[in-house]
């Protein structure tokens, strides 16, 4: 079961990809709005509002993948130690594959139907390749362990971990941050200015003090109750959001650490970890409430990561495209109209149309036999 979650990281990865391809491809082709003076229309892409929906998926397609590479690093590593009858890391991963697993597939499901909504109306048509990638996909929310289940297994290992923290026993692995508890439950954010939000150091560090001060709060709550078990019932909310901050800390982790010391090339690295700043401050943005209660930062310093974030996002614009077609997906295996290679979108979506039945004959057939007359028929109203 580890091995198979391990492989559903990776291969929500490649559906996530897959959908972000064909939305970045015909947000590129698709114009709307804008005209001014004869001048051609907006395209969709150069839309803030579009960027801001489609840009985090990009960046989570890669750190997915990412996060899937040292996944499988893991289950070797797990694999290696089983066999010299070494059982130390396998709560461990256990937790990593069952919360990555859960999360992974809950964000890839969300974002090939977000990406639907991106294509707008030609998102519905079978032939762009979402409604049925969607349909394919959906069922890895469920199978090989229910999401909600699988992170409240991972939210015992945490409760756990806490728990051990003062005995002296020291956390290992993905909960080594926990080890610096107490400087992580006093410090503050130091950000000052919205490009302090770039550097890796700062960005980490955010998102180890609120997985550690969300766990620590859960524990000592849980501590209240006349059981430990009636704890768990009564917090499991609050306990699923243990679990997600800390998945999502690790797979902030493994992107920063894997263009620090694995990219190469010559733009490569520097667009990766602008890639890597939008995957983290997206969350920031999506789950500020937590990183505001928790005491961390503050809401200026909240409203810095979105000003950067919206920075962000026009640097990733002029190579998006680029990012996508570094997938090197094949038309055949998008399956897709509306994300094809050349951007030759509307002629094709003109000559699919044509394949439909329906339009085998300009005048379908029934029509003279059945409506016509119909439409021929005169109708008298009788009076009451």
């Amino acid at each position: 079961m580890v091995y198979v979650r391990q492989t559903i990281v990776s291969d929500a990865s490649k559906a996530l990809s897959r959908a972000v391809c064909i939305a970045v491809r015909y947000s590129a082709v698709r114009r709307q709005f804008g005209s001014q003076d004869g001048c051609p229309e907006t395209q969709v892409i150069d839309y803030k509002t579009q960027q801001s929906r489609l840009f985090p998926l990009v960046a989570s397609a890669y750190a997915f993948r990412f996060v899937g590479e040292w996944l499988k690093w893991l289950y070797r590593d797990v694999t290696e130690r089983l066999q010299a009858n070494d059982f130390s890391t396998l709560p461990e991963a256990h937790a990593c594959t069952a919360g990555l697993k859960s999360l992974t597939t809950s964000v890839t499901a969300d974002g090939i139907e977000e990406c639907r909504k991106l294509c707008g109306g030609h998102g519905y048509l079978c032939s762009s390749g979402l409604p049925e990638l969607f349909a394919v996909y959906v069922p890895a929310c469920t199978y090989e362990g229910d999401n909600v289940v699988l992170l409240l297994q991972v939210a015992r290992f945490l409760m756990k971990t806490v728990s051990q923290l003062g005995s002296g026993k020291k956390p290992v692995g993905t909960t080594a941050y926990m080890g610096s508890v107490q400087h992580l439950m006093q410090s503050k954010c130091d950000v000052l200015t919205a490009e302090d939000w770039l550097k890796p150091s700062v960005i980490l560090e955010a998102f180890e003090a609120r997985a550690i001060r969300l766990a620590v709060n859960c524990a000592k709550n849980i501590s209240k109750f006349p059981s430990q078990e009636e704890g768990f019932s009564e917090l499991s909310a609050d306990l699923l959001e243990v679990a997600i901050a800390h998945c999502q800390l690790i797979i902030v982790s493994k992107f920063i650490d894997k263009v620090k010391e694995d990219i190469q090339g010559h733009g490569v690295k520097e667009l990766l970890q602008i890639l890597c700043n939008v995957y983290a401050l997206s969350l920031v943005h999506k789950h500020l409430g937590d990183f505001i209660s928790t005491g961390y930062i503050t809401p200026k310093q909240g409203a810095l990561a979105n000003e950067q974030l919206r920075f962000l996002y026009a640097q990733v614009r002029p190579n998006a495209v680029a990012l996508v077609d570094a997938f090197n997906y094949t038309d055949h295996y998008l399956g897709s109209i509306l994300g094809r290679y050349d951007g030759n979108v509307y002629p094709k979506l003109y000559e699919e149309a044509w394949k439909d039945p329906l339009n085998d004959t300009v005048v379908p057939d029934g029509y003279h036999e059945y409506v016509r007359p119909l439409l021929k028929q005169k109708f008298t109203v009788s009076r009451m």
